[in-house]
């Protein structure tokens, strides 16, 4: 199968003098997985996520969607194809204009599509997708401030998913939510790669999460991946040091989580 995204030695260096904040870093997508990045802060994950996308170009490398080359594309071309990813950011206020309304807000990359909704059809369509994310369709005129933390993630969710992209980049999009609301965020990430087939790159620095939903995980370590593999693999039997102190530094994971998916792994 064709991956959906590739990164082939990304390299991102912001001083000439200074270390780089991505040192050579290679991954691969396939259509409808879930991928984590996982690490330290500073290890390079919000700085792979911009590349990703690309709101920020390399040093030196290259992101191929569906085999395209991001990085060699003219910002025409490439505004066109941003319909195709989107991201959903840590903060949800932040990301989130106060002085426009919820309607307006998931409705703006609509403006990415060939032939954009208007009218009747744009409101209906803004409607639906509230209401699939878990929200009131009623809500389409009010303003962030009027939403809980875990709402407003919701409708952050719902502008990213409006232009019905391929690849949903999510950087650290729970860290600023309690526990409970948290877990809603992630099966509402789960319902929507069931419903949709998007495929996801979750970055955290949360491993609980990874082990929640991702197919497959990639850790980082001072802007370069050091393990990566199936998420069951790099868990419960993970091969780098760096990673075995990532896990012992969440008490909750040293065993528990590992217990758990060992308990659901086939035997055999």
């Amino acid at each position: 199968m064709t991956p959906l995204l590739t990164a082939e030695n990304l390299s991102r260096h912001y001083h000439a003098d200074g270390p780089a904040a991505l040192d050579g870093v290679s991954l691969s997508l396939q259509p409808g997985e879930i991928l984590g990045i996982v690490g330290e802060s500073g290890s390079g994950k919000s700085t792979l996520a911009r590349l990703i996308m690309a709101l920020d170009r390399p040093t030196s490398g290259t992101v191929l969607f569906e085999g395209q080359s991001l990085t060699a594309l003219f910002e025409r071309r490439l505004r066109r194809l941003r319909r195709h990813f989107q991201m959903v950011f840590q903060d949800p206020y932040g990301s989130l204009d106060p002085r426009h309304t919820v309607g307006r807000i998931i409705g703006e990359p609509l403006h990415l599509e060939e032939n954009p909704p208007r009218g009747a059809q744009r409101r209906a369509r803004i409607a639906a997708l509230l209401e699939e994310v878990g929200l009131d369709p009623a809500d389409i005129d009010r303003y962030p401030h009027q939403f809980s933390g875990g709402q407003r993630q919701r409708i952050a969710i719902a502008r990213a998913l409006i232009t019905r992209p391929k690849l949903l980049v999510a950087d650290e999009p729970t860290s600023a939510l309690d526990v409970t609301v948290q877990a809603q965020i992630l099966k509402l990430l789960l319902s929507m790669r069931a419903v949709h087939g998007v495929s996801i790159v979750l970055i955290t620095h949360n491993i609980a999460v990874v082990d929640e939903i991702c197919d497959r995980v990639a850790v980082m370590q001072a802007g370069n991946i050091v393990e990566e593999g199936p998420v069951h693999t790099v868990l419960n039997a993970p091969r780098e040091a760096y990673t075995r102190r990532l896990l012992a530094a969440e008490p909750t994971l040293s065993g528990g989580l590992r217990r758990r998916r060992q308990k659901h792994e086939p035997n055999g």
